[in-house]
C-alpha cells in the first residue's frame, strides 16, 4: 500500500492497520525488513489519524442555550483528563 492508498482510507480503517502493524511489531516474529516497512507504514498512518482528528475537532462547535432561550454556538474545547 503506498501514500496515496493510506490517504484514501477513513480514519477507522487507517487506526485499524496501525493496531495490527502495533500488535505485528510488539510479537517480535517478524523480520527486519518487513519490520522496517511496517514502521514505516505505520507511521503515514498515525499522521493520517493525526490529521483526521484535528479537522474534526475544528468542525465541532459548543451549542448553548442562555436562559433567554438565545442560541449560540462556540468552539468546543475538550476538559482536561
Amino acid at each position: 500500500m503506498d501514500t496515496s492508498e493510506i490517504k484514501d482510507l477513513s480514519f477507522e480503517e487507517a487506526l485499524a492497520q496501525l493496531e495490527n502493524i502495533v500488535r505485528e511489531l510488539e510479537s517480535g516474529r517478524i523480520k527486519l525488513d518487513d519490520a522496517v516497512n511496517a514502521y514505516e507504514k505505520a507511521v503515514a498512518l498515525k499522521q493520517l489519524c493525526e490529521s483526521k482528528l484535528q479537522n474534526a475537532q475544528l468542525k465541532i462547535e459548543k451549542i448553548e442555550v442562555s436562559p433567554q432561550g438565545d442560541i449560540s454556538a462556540s468552539e468546543f474545547t475538550a476538559p482536561e483528563a
